[in-house]
């Protein structure tokens, strides 16, 4: 963990998922406490690696798809995580320089990080908010100074809505999200799924990652419903490999990739648009 970039009270004998997530990444923002859970999880899960690398490249390629296809010149990066290479905000701005990111999170390593990332960049802006209160997010000042809401927004969950349980209610944060964009707006989840793996090494993996947070594996059928609303791009909800992939995905990939993932446009009222006409 880079000096200076721990504010004060935070708990680092405790593991959490952001900094274990950078060290599945090989990443260097973790502590011994994130490192000894990332590996327990890797002794049951060995998959957990593979699963993280294959979730990155998606969100990279869905923001190449947001801001080369669709146009969309700013971004709401939502459960943000720890910096990492090919990150949000450097990818958009290569392809539409001038793209506004607004990267938000509730830890405030993480914020301090990107702070630290971000100082001197107009484009983009680090937001210390938690996603539990998503009204709070959408009104933020500091995101309303960078991101204009009468024109499309793209939202980011990634890797982010299975940290909450089913009584915290993630169909209506989603839902307070999608009502607060305007139209033309997307929404990209990623989510862990139970659906590939065998029931005993997915109660395990669970019972690693519960020491940092609880974590909820849904179906296709479940990941699917957060985009009521949207019109899903094609090829829909999929594993992450299978969403527009930059290369044939191996049998290994679709394998060990235990997430899916997808891309939505905000539905306008009363439309009933096919996902294609989007593309």
């Amino acid at each position: 963990m880079k000096p200076g970039l721990t504010p004060p009270g935070v708990d680092t004998s405790k593991p959490h998922p952001a900094r274990m997530y950078d060290y599945f990444l090989g990443g260097t923002d973790h502590y011994p406490a994130d490192r000894a859970a990332a590996e327990a999880m890797l002794r049951v899960a060995p998959d957990t690696r593979a699963s993280v690398r294959g979730n990155r490249a998606f969100l990279q390629r869905v923001v190449q798809y947001l801001i080369g296809e669709a146009g969309v010149r700013q971004v709401i990066d939502i459960g943000a995580g720890l910096p990492a290479a090919g990150n949000v905000h450097e990818i958009a701005q290569r392809i539409a320089p001038g793209t506004r990111v607004a990267y938000v999170d509730n830890d405030p390593v993480v914020h301090a990080h990107a702070a630290a990332m971000l100082a001197g960049d107009s484009s983009a802006s680090a937001v210390l908010a938690d996603l539990r209160d998503p009204g709070t997010i959408l009104g933020n000042p500091a995101l309303r100074e960078l991101i204009d809401f009468t024109e499309p927004v793209a939202v980011l969950l990634i890797a982010i809505l299975h940290f909450f349980l089913d009584a915290d209610d993630p169909g209506r944060i989603v839902a307070t999200i999608r009502d607060g964009l305007p139209p033309g707006s997307y929404l990209a989840v990623s989510h862990g799924t139970q659906d590939f793996h065998d029931p005993a090494q997915v109660q395990a993996g669970t019972a690693v990652y519960a020491k940092a947070a609880p974590v909820v594996l849904r179906s296709h059928q479940q990941v699917s419903g957060f985009f009521d609303g949207f019109d899903l791009i094609e090829p829909g909800v999929v594993q992450v490999p299978l969403w527009r992939p930059d290369h044939e995905p191996t049998a290994g990939e679709l394998a060990t990739v235990a997430i899916y993932g997808g891309v939505g446009v905000v539905r306008n009222p009363g439309s009933a648009i096919p996902a294609e006409n989007h593309q």
